[in-house]
């Protein structure tokens, strides 16, 4: 997935992974290759750089806003739970799903206060098929950080597989308050509401 929607990957990965907003393949890769840098979703930095995603002027400058985001929200202070996350990572990449399963298992229990261990293993189990368990981590994302446009778009995907459209909606919608660039966000809230219109709902 793109930002928040479809997209491609490099080639030789999984389509299932194609799923994941780009954002999160991006914030994969960094992990793998990245230390902690001691932050979190509580970082105040964040406020200023919500408030420039509002405003960005193009889909660009949204984009590197993102992605400072996404550096922040990957940080932590306790060095098990940083090298934990790079394990769960790779687990990732290499399509290892139950494995990252496990791994962020660990992350939660080791930091549950820490919003992306419980997105990232939202994404290992979204990528097993496991959508009820994938919406309940990714709502204990949300009660972290009720910013977190990623695992709200997740959670829109997460409803379109369950059927429900409606909520499936609600979030997506819900992400692009926060960041109006989402174009995947938006793909599927158009796409939503034409199936929803050919049900007559």
């Amino acid at each position: 997935m793109n930002r928040a929607g479809f997209g491609t990957t490099a080639g030789g990965v999984h389509t299932r992974f194609m799923r994941l907003p780009l954002s999160l393949c991006l914030l994969l890769l960094l992990l793998a290759v990245c230390g902690p840098l001691y932050a979190d979703q509580t970082d105040p930095r964040l406020d200023d750089m919500f408030a420039q995603l509002k405003t960005a002027q193009d889909a660009a400058a949204a984009d590197r806003i993102e992605q400072r985001i996404w550096v922040i929200w990957r940080q932590t202070d306790n060095e098990k739970v940083a090298a934990a996350m790079k394990k769960g990572a790779q687990a990732l990449l290499q399509q290892h799903f139950a494995q990252a399963e496990k791994i962020y298992t660990r992350v939660v229990k080791m930091a549950p206060n820490y919003a992306e261990g419980w997105n990232k293993r939202a994404t290992a189990r979204y990528m097993q098929d496991e959508y009820a368990a994938s919406a309940a981590d990714i709502r204990r994302t949300l009660a972290l950080e009720p910013r977190h446009f990623g695992a709200l778009a997740g959670l829109g995907l997460v409803y379109m597989k369950l059927g429900q459209d409606q909520a499936a909606l609600d979030a997506f919608q819900r992400a692009l308050e926060i960041d109006p660039y989402l174009q995947g966000a938006r793909a599927n809230i158009k796409r939503l509401r034409q199936r929803m219109k050919s049900r007559g709902v």
